[in-house]
């Protein structure tokens, strides 16, 4: 009789099998196998309600943006969001795909404040946009009739009484006809007939608004004269304005547009203002109007960096002296944190522990409020450094261009070398003991030593976070700006530029500043060659940090 194949048994009886012959060879009777414990669904009841709950807030809010988008008509801007809505919901709701789960937040971030913020940045270095033009042609036309007005000669007089709701100030209005109309900057006029009138007919209160007493209104005087009504939602029709809060009269367009010939006509000279091409509506003499709109200006900022008169000459100054303020600060710091780290690495040294902890107290203080203290100590007419420890002496650390420069640096060598001395004292710790006692026992001097051998190895671990430290020093706004303001200015340009001044705190400036009002585009541009700087540099000097590795 043939043998049965024992690969055609049941898994049952194969099992069991091995558990017999245990048996028979002890003598004691197997154990039986513990039942497996039941898999649980990776949500519980209370992940799941957590989840959906979370889940509806971010879908809610998500709803009202798109909402807000769809009524400011934003379709790129809504339908992008729209994506990212169902993505985030297909992601948490679907089964699965747990590293999704964790990764999506952190990449929405990252596309939202990174690398959106970095294209539009880019995007905006190509444009005009800034002060007077930051939105589309039709909006500038409306802004220059309403701006550019002058009173009607022959324009009746309106009783006027001042109002408010929600924090908003209103204009009610009697015309000659005895006629209520209401109306603010934001809403043209409209007929009032529930309007209650004084004796004299002045209408002077509506349900649901508040009327304004005279001493409030002078309280509020100048909110209250800015206040234009448009009369209507055609902008060549005028405004409504008062200059007492009682009295208010029409004022119409200085400047009246045509739109078949797309220029502005002057009412009193007759001179035209056309489209010049560069957004904004300019005159056979080349002047322009104030408000214009933002167009592509194509590589016209990166070319207005180095050809702007009042820009260039100042431009290559600050490019100067912030290559200078980023090397010396960090050769400084280095020697200076290099120094304190094997000063403070001795074996034999008594309370090193507290030295260090007292060299590295600049390093916690934010930068920011150690400028302002510093500002004030050097303060050149009552700063401790002059009227204390000077005697009185009136030397200017922050006005005078060179000592500017020199007060900046210590300043910032005191900010940074407790980062250089934690980084060498690491980097020494970590150096065998070994190759000291080798070099010692061949006759090489403690110099040689630290030359030789000690040098090349610490470069090895930090040279990378020296070339860092050039990029962060290229870019270090607070010491700077909270010093000197970039100051003292220079002489030779309209711009706010001084000796202290590097390309960030200009392209602040540029951006931010004022007296030559906000050039969005022009600072997008500088930052853009900041970054090019940077990134050449950057890139140059890893790679000469290669040739460390053999010393490795």
């Amino acid at each position: 009789m043939p043998k049965p194949d024992l690969r055609e048994l049941p898994s049952s009886q194969g099992h069991a099998a091995p558990a017999e012959h245990s048996s028979s060879r002890t003598g004691r009777p197997a154990k039986p196998a513990r039942p497996a414990k039941p898999t649980r669904h990776p949500d519980s009841l209370k992940g799941t309600i957590l989840k959906v709950v979370l889940l509806g807030l971010v879908d809610a809010f998500a709803v009202y943006v798109l909402m807000m988008l769809f009524l400011s008509q934003s379709w790129a801007a809504l339908a992008v969001s729209s994506l990212v809505v169902l993505a985030i919901n297909w992601i948490y709701l679907r089964k699965g795909g747990l590293p999704a789960k964790y990764l999506a937040p952190g990449v929405l971030f990252l596309l939202v404040f990174q690398v959106l913020v970095v294209v539009f940045s880019g995007y905006i270095a190509f444009t005009n946009y800034g002060d007077g033009h930051n939105s589309t042609k039709d909006d500038a036309i409306s802004a220059i009739q309403l701006t550019a007005q002058k009173r009607v000669p022959d324009s009746p007089a309106y009783k006027a009484s001042v109002l408010t709701k929600d924090n908003e100030f209103y204009l009610l209005f009697t015309d000659p006809a005895g006629k209520a109309q209401l109306g603010s900057s934001e809403d043209p006029l409209a007929e009032a007939p529930d309007a209650g009138k004084d004796s004299t007919g002045k209408a002077n209160s509506l349900p649901g608004y508040q009327a304004m007493k005279f001493q409030e209104i002078v309280a509020n005087q100048q909110e209250i004269l800015k206040i234009t009504v448009p009369v209507s939602d055609d902008p060549a029709d005028g405004t409504l304005r008062t200059a007492d809060g009682s009295t208010a009269y029409q004022f119409k367009p200085a400047l009246n547009y045509d739109a078949a010939t797309d220029t502005f006509v002057d009412t009193e000279t007759g001179a035209e203002y056309r489209d010049n091409g560069k957004g904004a509506f300019a005159n056979a003499n080349g002047e322009t109007l104030a408000t214009g709109w933002k167009i592509d200006v194509g590589m016209d900022n990166f070319v207005r960096a180095f050809t702007d008169p009042s820009l260039r000459g100042p431009l290559v100054g600050v490019i100067l002296w912030t290559f200078t303020f980023s090397i010396a600060s960090v050769a400084l710091t280095f020697v200076m944190g290099l120094f304190l780290a094997m000063t403070f690495n001795r074996e034999d040294l008594r309370g090193k522990k507290v030295y260090r902890i007292l060299m590295i107290l600049p390093y916690a203080f934010p930068a920011f409020l150690s400028g302002l203290v510093w500002s004030g100590i050097l303060n050149p007419e009552f700063g401790w450094l002059n009227q204390t420890l000077l005697g009185g002496a009136n030397i200017g650390w922050l006005t005078d261009p060179v000592l500017a420069k020199i007060s900046v640096l210590v300043v910032n060598v005191w900010l940074g070398f407790p980062y250089m001395f934690l980084v060498c004292t690491g980097a020494l710790q970590s150096l065998p003991s070994e190759i000291d006692e080798a070099a010692r026992m061949d006759g090489a001097s403690a110099w040689r030593v630290f030359r030789s051998i000690k040098l090349p190895l610490l470069l090895v671990s930090v040279a990378p976070l020296l070339i860092s430290s050039f990029a962060f020093n290229f870019n270090n706004f607070n010491v700077i700006y909270m010093l000197t303001g970039g100051g003292p200015r220079f002489a030779d340009t309209d711009r706010d530029i001084g000796s202290t001044d590097i390309l960030i705190t200009l392209v602040y400036k540029v951006a931010f500043g004022q007296g030559t009002g906000r050039d969005y585009g022009l600072a997008s541009a500088l930052a853009i060659i900041i970054f090019i700087i940077v990134a050449t540099i950057s890139a140059i000097s890893f790679k000469q940090t290669k040739a460390l590795e053999d010393v490795n």
